[in-house]
């Protein structure tokens, strides 16, 4: 091998390495005190559902998307994500890729930013864009800081890349996005996802925009369609 050969082989591998994602640590993630409401009946059931299909096919990231808003798309995500989060050695991570209308960080009582945004424009570490709910097994991350368009920020190769790292510190990740009627960023986001379920509200929405919404994502993506709303007599 010549010597230009063997600086090019070296330059492959250095190449190679520095695209493998660094792995995240847990430990450092900052801890908030909070409390969450523990999850009722249903949402326990939809996670069982959720572990019986990860039986059969890869199911680790799962996109919650909505065709129109007030559906209860970001009440389903955070209750599974709490019902996944009480089981042991469980930990799951809750993603509020809803850049134009965050709520998640709300809820929880934490700052919007540092979150998904700051990481993806490189102005903090991975670590530092989560937090860690009191001691459970439940971890999210905020929208962050606005941005102009989030749009063109979900194109950015680094939101492949953070995904990729997500993935091999949480055995569940959950996305929760904007309203297909609202911005085509769910439709992206659900390109990352190895699955979706669809949120639909009694009463509210329509089988004209439910058929949309499973056009426009894809029908072999679907993971279920969760209906709320509906009368538990």
């Amino acid at each position: 091998m010549t010597r230009n050969a063997a600086t090019g082989t070296v330059m492959a591998h250095a190449a190679a390495a520095a695209e493998l994602p660094v792995e995240l640590d847990l430990a450092l993630v900052p801890v908030v005190a909070f409390r969450p409401e523990t999850p009722s009946e249903e949402f326990r059931t939809l996670r069982t559902r959720l572990e019986q299909l990860q039986a059969t096919r890869v199911i680790q990231t799962v996109l919650v998307a909505s065709a129109a808003t007030g559906e209860g798309k970001s009440f389903t995500a955070r209750n599974l994500a709490l019902a996944e989060a009480q089981l042991a050695e469980n930990p799951t991570l809750l993603c509020d890729f809803d850049l134009r209308g965050p709520t998640l960080h709300s809820v929880f009582q934490i700052d919007r930013s540092p979150g998904i945004s700051d990481y993806l424009l490189g102005k903090v570490d991975l670590h530092e864009a989560l937090r860690r709910i009191g001691d459970s097994n439940l971890f999210v991350m905020p929208a962050g800081g606005a941005v102009i368009n989030p749009l063109e920020l979900l194109h950015l190769k680094e939101v492949h890349r953070l995904i990729d790292r997500l993935r091999s510190a949480f055995r569940w990740i959950l996305l929760d996005s904007p309203a297909l009627r609202v911005a085509s960023d769910a439709n992206l986001l659900a390109a990352l996802a190895d699955g979706t379920l669809l949120v639909t509200r009694m009463g509210v929405t329509t089988m004209d925009s439910m058929t949309r919404a499973i056009e426009s994502l894809g029908q072999e993506s679907i993971l279920g369609i969760v209906a709320n709303g509906t009368d538990k007599r």
